[in-house]
């Protein structure tokens, strides 16, 4: 493991982004905390279906361990390697429809047959259904032949995602199963306990989400569980051991620290783990690939990252 690095990689925020990100500050001001529960999915989805389409992937309706998808496959993919992406959406939002066009980005630039998994949602199906579903896409795309699996997600799937890689982990380190190459996590929540600072001192600054809006679909997800549960919260886990992590984090965010704290626990226990953080930039500001510079070079970043940990 390299912990050569520095945990945090800050990247300043240019005068175009910034621009940008006032105007849409504007523009949303008035659906901020507003998109919680089964009745924001639309809104939700078509706002994660602006980020435009990657050229040369085909994409492909499949269903893997019992879970629908959608397979995003670049025409010259590498043989053996597969990432899985859990999308975001607190848990009760978001769905593969909407965020094709963002995996397809993610496939085209690592040049990587990737698996979108449209897992359950709540509160029709709360926790664990999530986290079984994940389990149930991971260990079939083992049994069929898949050679080098990374492991990706936002937000909620973020959170999802290092849920699902330390399980994987756990297992193949028991002697079943394959275990992950890495993984690369955008805004991820890793603490539905919400006990991180930024949930106060960036609550000003962030454009979409509030903590009464994260509480509520907490409790639509988990419910009565304890949100300090591993399988929930993944910052309470034990990450000795995990795979290498690249993650991308905005400082206009309430989630900010979910990020700070997970890398923080993680290279504590040696994990080689990484955080971008980039000055001004909204939640998963990756999705506006077009828009945002940031959004660009953070993409290549992925790029690079998944390109080294899925050699052969």
């Amino acid at each position: 493991m390299n912990q050569s690095k520095p945990a945090v990689i800050q990247h300043a925020l240019t005068e175009k982004d910034g621009a940008i990100v006032a105007a849409i500050r504007a523009q949303v001001a008035p659906m901020k905390g507003k998109m919680v529960g089964p009745e924001a999915r639309p809104m939700f989805d078509h706002i994660m279906e602006q980020t435009p389409e990657a050229a040369g992937v085909d994409y492909q309706d499949g269903i893997v361990g019992g879970v629908p998808g959608t397979w995003c496959r670049p025409r010259n993919a590498h043989a053996g390697n597969v990432i899985l992406y859990t999308h975001g959406g607190a848990y009760v939002m978001g769905s593969v429809k909407a965020y094709r066009n963002f995996v397809g980005q993610i496939a085209a630039r690592t040049n990587t047959v990737t698996f979108a998994a449209d897992y359950r949602l709540a509160p029709e199906h709360t926790f664990p259904a999530a986290v079984d579903d994940a389990l149930a896409i991971y260990r079939s795309l083992v049994d069929q032949g898949a050679q080098r699996i990374l492991i990706a997600g936002d937000s909620a799937g973020g959170g999802l995602a290092l849920v699902l890689l330390a399980l994987v982990h756990a297992e193949a380190a028991a002697g079943k199963g394959l275990a992950p190459r890495a993984a690369i996590i955008l805004s991820p929540w890793t603490d539905l306990a919400l006990t991180g600072d930024s949930h106060q001192s960036r609550a000003e600054a962030e454009l979409f989400l509030t903590r009464e809006a994260l509480e509520s679909a907490r409790n639509l997800y988990a419910g009565a569980h304890d949100p300090t549960d591993p399988r929930v919260s993944p910052l309470y886990g034990e990450p000795a051991g995990l795979p290498p992590i690249q993650l991308h984090v905005g400082t206009s965010e309430i989630l900010l620290d979910d990020t700070l704290r997970y890398v923080e626990r993680a290279r504590a226990e040696g994990v080689n783990a990484e955080a971008h953080v980039w000055d001004g930039m909204p939640h998963v500001f990756p999705a506006s690939v077009g828009t945002f510079d940031a959004a660009e070079e953070a993409l290549s970043l992925m790029a690079k990252f998944a390109e080294n940990k899925l050699r052969t």
